[in-house]
């Protein structure tokens, strides 16, 4: 695989140069057309004044060929262009994502944001400068929700894992294939409309119902009535039986039919809407795929009848063509005879019932290869990062060298190792120390293990564990709940999870700042030590330096480990480099003082 960076430059400057390509072909284009408008007005004048009125014909043929051929010459190279722009705008933004410039991406993901979640808001999994920021790539809303629901719902099964790691590889590698995929979607969110109400329609059962008897009168009434006609003008047969066949019809046609012309308008609605998602599924139809999931998200967008999903588009597509003829001038007379609207309500009714109940599943597919390629774009940017191995062994986290996803070449990578019976770090040290960012990274990394995603680090390997973390609270004042509250619910939730009996890991940062320092430290001893007894997994940073003791008095259960700082030339530095033992060290009155509060005077 080449180097993210120099893949996205060739990709950007090779899609640049076809902008410019189609660009110059446009306007030499545009200026063909002119000149086949005027050379032909010329020549038809022409011709018409010395009266060579064939030759005349069949210049004005000529002309009107040539000037539809530039027409559509003029469209096709148009849509390119626009196909070309889109992907040098989609490496252009993977190369700004490359850079650290991804926090200007505008979709942030704000609608996932839950403050009830057991760990998205602590870990920065939706809104500004988050996880969900930094990957998107989706245009769908069904892949959108499914990239949301990929991230704050893990996966819970190493089989199932694995197979999603199997396809997020193989897409990672197939740059190409992903950005072409993605700017069809652009082009097709530019076209359509929400596409929950054409799904809704889809699956509405027909407010017309046929059996089968009627259907097959219905196919030969018209015919029958046509062979009156022809009776009538060949043999002479008397002129009240084609009449009343026609009268038959025009009643037929009266009947239901307001609520016909609803179902017509709908389908005539709708349409477009599913045909601007047509190039997608094409793309993912003719898609070969390696990897079993891939190729089992394919099949879906067949049916039993092996009628690809982008046929069953068109074929709805040719029946609302056949519809919208209807507000042609000649349509009554052509109806009258033909019951043309009764095969139309035949024809929409079947395809209903046969296709409409799959366009849901289809729009799954298309979420789900969204969701997936945005994963991918983590391999792709980071092929040095590593793949997740997991274990069935008991609770463990074990990582090398491992990193904040979200800080990109600027972070400290340290190596974790949590695992039984020393199933608990107390992580202290002073502040801005990186106590807070240690915990995030070993929480973000396992979302995107459990996710299926790389995650950074040199090695990682895990056991399935749900995380549940308790960072960030604030207070709730529609609620009436305040932040300690907020906390104490938070840490229920740990500990019912732990008396259910799952394996889970937690995240705990300075617990209880709420209350004051003896309830808060008596309270954290009281919490880190019965965690530690139901051999649960996970962090805990801590000021309260106190809170070393723990370490002798669990046995082994609870382990320290610090961050510390080191002064020189009278300026803080930190190392961020994690190390064993207790931190000694405390910086608070020098940060003070840094922020401009002296705090040698008293106030007078």
């Amino acid at each position: 695989m080449k180097k993210p960076l120099e893949l996205y430059s060739r990709r950007k400057i090779k899609y640049n140069t076809l902008i410019e390509k189609y660009s110059r072909a446009i306007n030499i284009i545009s200026n063909l057309r002119l000149l086949v408008f005027l050379l032909g007005l010329g020549v038809l004048i022409f011709l018409y004044a010395i009266r060579y009125y064939y030759i005349l014909a069949g210049a004005f043929l000529l002309f009107i060929f040539l000037f539809v051929y530039l027409i559509v010459k003029h469209q096709r190279i148009t849509n390119n262009k626009r196909y070309a722009v889109l992907i040098h705008e989609i490496n252009d933004k993977s190369l700004q994502r490359l850079a650290g410039e991804w926090k200007s991406f505008s979709d942030e993901g704000e609608a996932f944001l839950d403050v009830n979640h057991r760990f998205s808001g602590d870990l920065d999994i939706y809104g500004k400068s988050s996880l969900f920021q930094w990957i998107n790539m989706t245009v769908t809303n069904t892949g959108r929700q499914r990239l949301g629901n990929m991230l704050a719902e893990p996966l819970q099964s190493i089989e199932e894992i694995n197979i999603r790691q199997e396809s997020i590889r193989e897409l990672a590698e197939r740059t190409g294939w992903r950005q072409r995929f993605n700017a069809e979607g652009v082009i097709a969110s530019s076209e359509a409309h929400d596409v929950e109400p054409l799904l809704e329609w889809a699956e509405q059962k027909n407010s017309f119902v046929f059996n089968m008897w009627v259907t097959i009168i219905l196919r030969i009434l018209p015919l029958v009535t046509l062979l009156t006609l022809l009776a009538y003008v060949v043999f002479k047969i008397p002129y009240y039986i084609p009449v009343l066949a026609l009268a038959a019809h025009f009643l037929l046609l009266k009947l239901n039919y307001k609520e016909r012309i609803r179902d017509f308008n709908l389908a005539i609605k709708y349409k477009d809407d599913i045909r601007a998602y047509d190039r997608m599924l094409g793309k993912l139809e003719k898609g070969i795929f390696g990897s079993l999931h891939l190729n089992k998200l394919k099949s879906r967008l067949s049916s039993p009848q092996k009628h690809t999903a982008s046929r069953q588009v068109n074929e709805l597509v040719r029946i609302t063509d056949s519809i919208s003829d209807r507000y042609n001038i000649f349509y009554f007379a052509f109806n009258l005879l033909t019951l043309w609207d009764y095969q139309c309500q035949i024809a929409l009714m079947n395809w209903k019932k046969r296709s409409g109940v799959n366009i849901r599943g289809w729009f799954e597919v298309i979420g789900e290869m969204e969701a997936l390629s945005s994963l991918a774009i983590i391999g792709c940017d980071h092929p040095d990062w590593a793949i997740p191995k997991f274990t069935e062994n008991a609770p463990a986290l074990h990582a090398k060298e491992m990193g904040h996803p979200l800080l990109g070449n600027t972070c400290v990578c340290n190596d974790l190792t949590v695992k039984l019976p020393s199933g608990i770090l107390l992580v202290t040290g002073s502040n801005m120390s990186g106590k807070s960012t240690l915990l995030r990274s070993a929480g973000v990394n396992l979302i995107l293990a459990y996710a299926g995603a790389p995650v950074f680090a040199r090695e990682f390997t895990c056991s399935i564990m749900e995380v549940y973390t308790c960072m960030r609270v604030s207070d709730n004042l529609g609620k009436s709940i305040s932040s300690f509250y907020a906390e104490l619910l938070r840490i229920r939730m740990i500990i019912e999870a732990v008396r259910d009996g799952k394996q889970i890991f937690f995240l705990l940062d300075e617990i209880f700042k709420g209350t004051n320092s003896k309830d808060r430290h008596s309270g954290a001893k009281i919490l880190i030590k019965k965690l530690s007894k139901k051999n649960a997994l996970g962090l805990v940073s801590t000021h309260d330096l106190e809170l070393g003791d723990l370490e002798a008095e669990s046995g082994g259960r609870i382990v320290n480990c610090h961050f510390r700082e080191y002064y020189r030339d009278n300026k803080l530095y930190f190392d961020y480099k994690l190390q064993p033992g207790v931190s000694t060290t405390r910086n608070a009155v020098y940060l003070m003082k840094m922020a401009g509060i002296d705090m040698d005077e008293e106030d007078g």
